[in-house]
Formats: C-alpha cells, sequence, structure tokens
C-alpha cells in the first residue's frame, strides 16, 4: 500500500514538473517573437527619419536652383543678350555726316548780358544707330578758315559715358561761359575785353568738328573759357 502511494505521488511530481516545463518554454518564446516584432520598427523609423532629410534637399534643391539659379540666369541673361545687342560698344561712333548739330541759349545761365550758357543739340541723321561720347573741344569759328578758329579753354564737369543714338536720336552738350555785364560792348569782370563769335566749332571725340550758330544771336563771352558737360542723353536746362 505505502509503495503504491510513493508510485503516485512520484506520478504527481512528474506531472508538475512536465507542466512547469511546458510553461517555461513557452515563456520565452513569446518573448523573442515579440523582440523580433519591435526590431524591424526602430529599423523602419529609422530610415523615415533619414530619408526626409536626404529627399527635402534633394527635392527642394533642383526646385530652388531650378527657379531661382536658372531662372536668375536665363533672367539675366536674356535681357543681357538685347541689351549688349544695343549697347554703345556695337555700334560705331558717329561720323561727320551722321551728325547735324545745332545751338540755342539755355534756360539756365549765368547772370549778365552775353550768351552765358548755350546748348549744343546732336541729332543722328544717318540711316544706322552710332555712338558719341566724350567732353567737346570748343573754337570761335575764324573768318572762313579753321586755322583762324580761336580755341577756347575747357573745363569738362561731369563723367563721360558713351550714348548710343538710333537713327534720328539726339544728345546733348552744354557750354557755359564767363558771362558778358553791363550793356553796349559789355565788359568782363576779369577786365579782359568780351569776345564775340558769330558761330563756334564744336567737337567730339570720334565724330569730327560742327560749325554752329545760335538760333538767337551770336556767342558773346568772357575770358575765351568755359565750362562744358560731357554728350548726353539726357537734355540739359
Amino acid at each position: 500500500m505505502h509503495h503504491r502511494n510513493t508510485i503516485r505521488l512520484a506520478a504527481s511530481a512528474t506531472a508538475v514538473i512536465a507542466a512547469a516545463l511546458t510553461l517555461t518554454a513557452c515563456g520565452p518564446g513569446d518573448g523573442d517573437g515579440s523582440a523580433k516584432a519591435s526590431s524591424p520598427t526602430p529599423a523602419s523609423a529609422s530610415p523615415s527619419r533619414t530619408t526626409p532629410a536626404t529627399a527635402s534637399p534633394a527635392g527642394t534643391a533642383p526646385s530652388a536652383s531650378g527657379a531661382s539659379g536658372g531662372g536668375t540666369t536665363t533672367a539675366s541673361g536674356t535681357p543681357a543678350s538685347p541689351a549688349s545687342a544695343t549697347s554703345a560698344g556695337t555700334a560705331p561712333a558717329c561720323s561727320v555726316s551722321a551728325v547735324q548739330a545745332k545751338a540755342y541759349q539755355a534756360a539756365n545761365r549765368p547772370d549778365g548780358t552775353g550768351t552765358g550758357a548755350a546748348i549744343v543739340e546732336f541729332t543722328n541723321v544717318s540711316g544706322h544707330a552710332c555712338v558719341l561720347r566724350g567732353h567737346p573741344s570748343v573754337a570761335g569759328a575764324g573768318n572762313g578758315s579753321p586755322e583762324h578758329n580761336l580755341p577756347l579753354k575747357v573745363t569738362p564737369t561731369g563723367t563721360a559715358f558713351p550714348v548710343r543714338l538710333a537713327p534720328g536720336g539726339r544728345a546733348w552738350v552744354k557750354l557755359t561761359f564767363h558771362q558778358v555785364q553791363g550793356e553796349g560792348d559789355g565788359y568782363c569782370k576779369s577786365g579782359a575785353k568780351p569776345a564775340v563769335f558769330p558761330t563756334l566749332v564744336v567737337g567730339l571725340p570720334g565724330a569730327g568738328a560742327h560749325q554752329v550758330a545760335l538760333t538767337d544771336g551770336e556767342f558773346a563771352e568772357c575770358d575765351n573759357t568755359v565750362t562744358a558737360t560731357a554728350v548726353s542723353a539726357a537734355k540739359p536746362s
């Protein structure tokens, strides 16, 4: 009887141990499966963080550089081509025959009774664009011969830039003289005698010399000195 009870106890103990082993075996198996399931998550999360960082510059940079870099190059390049095509550098200097000149008193001039200041207007009368540039030379015209011209001392003022004239286009220089004072023959503040010229000879670099008369009188000035602006596309007053 005692022997049978011992056998039953041993069998029960064996069953308990077997059950325990079964539970132990199941526990680690579930833990490993859970780790493997979570492992892909960080792995996929890591690329998801990296991918936007790489794609953003790659996606943005082409569109940004394409819009700004390419657009800027095109925008600056496209106007640059027409601009260079119509710039002064692509047109020849105006020849003497290509330009017609005339002169008239300036609205703004020194007080006095002489000419004071005059505007010389150059018009492109040729059929093609040409360029005027620089400060003028000025001389009182001699009687019938260029050798008799009296050069005036020119004080240049302002910066000289090339001026491109289309056919019919105009450009100007302003001449400001030492003004004559008083009535009649007048006088000069310097004590010199006033000079009177029916015409002046005005030259521009590369464009020859042009003899001009005032539309309203003669050129009366003192000291044979004149201040001259550079030829300009903006009409002076």
